[in-house]
């Protein structure tokens, strides 16, 4: 597999080669920060093609199928920028907010959003639980993705009080998913979330594919939450 298969199969679309390029640029300082700063977990260019890249564009197409991508978006704990920044090259047009507590991570997202000549980009540094009560945010986003953030149960608390009323949560689960849909029933119900969809994504590629969990926001989310940082964590809705 490479990185033109891993992308344009997964989106069923053809990219331009200024995309196929800022795609490339994208993964080489992927590479380069993990032996610097240990940014990812993935170690070479094949797991970065299919887990970062090839999964960003299926989770992309398949919420293009729902017809649910729409500005302004907010990619909860991006850690590196994915699936925010794949989906921000991918569809140039969408406007973008990269959410991360991490300074190291905040710096490269900085300096590749300015280096892939990126506009429309937001790189935001806070806690989940902070941003969510800030006026700037809360209330403010038709779609936000989470990948590998938290369980649903905790998830939900996190990112149901970014959105308008309407909009939707995507997150993509593992093996787990069944167990956390019902898990997260009671938190669903109090922050104002109904599952939509789940859905097997298709992956060009070895491996498990991860399910799309899609939520919309179908009621307000109280103010009081999310609660205060660590809480939602430590003591699940």
């Amino acid at each position: 597999m490479d990185l033109r298969m891993a992308v344009g199969k997964g989106l069923r679309k053809h990219l331009s080669s200024v995309q196929h390029e800022q795609f490339e640029t994208y993964l080489e300082r992927l590479l380069e920060s993990r032996r610097r700063a240990n940014l990812t977990s993935l170690h070479d260019r094949p797991s970065i093609e299919r887990r970062h890249f090839g999964e960003s564009a299926a989770l992309l197409d398949a919420l293009e199928r729902a017809g649910v991508v729409e500005s302004p978006v907010i990619d909860i704990g991006t850690g590196a920028g994915v699936p925010g920044l794949p989906f921000k090259i991918t569809r140039p047009e969408l406007q973008l907010t990269l959410l991360e507590t991490s300074a190291k991570k905040v710096r490269f997202l900085q300096g590749i959003v300015q280096e892939l000549g990126l506009s429309g980009v937001a790189v935001c540094q806070a806690r989940a639980e902070d941003a969510a009560h800030d006026p700037a945010h809360r209330g403010a986003y038709t779609l936000a993705l989470a990948r590998a953030v938290a369980p649903l149960r905790i998830l939900a608390e996190l990112a149901l009080p970014f959105l308008r009323f309407g909009g939707y949560l995507a997150a993509p689960k593992g093996s787990g998913v069944e167990r956390e849909v019902h898990e997260a029933t009671n938190a669903l119900a109090v922050c104002g979330g109904a599952v939509e969809l789940v859905e097997r994504l298709s992956v060009v590629g070895p491996g498990p594919p991860p399910t799309l969990v899609l939520v919309r926001k179908a009621a307000e989310t109280p103010e009081r939450y999310p609660r205060r940082a660590g809480i939602p964590r430590k003591r699940p809705l």
